[in-house]
């Protein structure tokens, strides 16, 4: 796993404050990027069906655990959800462009992607979180 700007490698001396929690998290997704990346090269790069399926199906458990991280730094930093939503936003308003009608959040996060008044279903039909 990467040890990028360190809050704490292994062994935590003391407990993290909020943002270094947050920090943390941001590492651990790269670790978890990281993981699948060299799970599908891996599979990419053999010719043995066992071995495909076996790194195919870890690099899904690291996307697994990519979307329980990134819920995790929704909770822990509701302006960084914010971002998130607004990205979303972004990408869907380039499709519509294009003509294509589909709903990003919906289709990638399950309408998890909230942001500071509440998930994007609960925004659609005027419920808050």
């Amino acid at each position: 796993m990467p040890e990028l700007a360190n809050p704490f490698v292994a062994n935590v001396p003391r407990t993290m404050t909020k943002q270094e929690l947050v920090q943390a998290v941001r590492v651990e997704l790269t670790g978890e990027l990281e993981a699948q990346m060299l799970y599908e090269a891996h599979a990419a790069a053999t010719d043995d069906e066992v071995a495909r399926k076996v790194f195919l199906d870890i690099a899904d458990e690291e996307k697994e655990h990519m979307g329980e991280l990134l819920a995790l730094l929704q909770y822990l930093d509701p302006a960084e959800a914010g971002h998130l939503a607004e990205g979303v936003g972004e990408v869907e308003g380039m499709m519509a462009e294009l003509g294509i009608d589909k709903h990003v959040a919906d289709d990638l996060m399950g309408s998890s992607i909230r942001n500071d008044t509440g998930t994007q279903e609960e925004l659609e039909s005027g419920r808050n979180g």
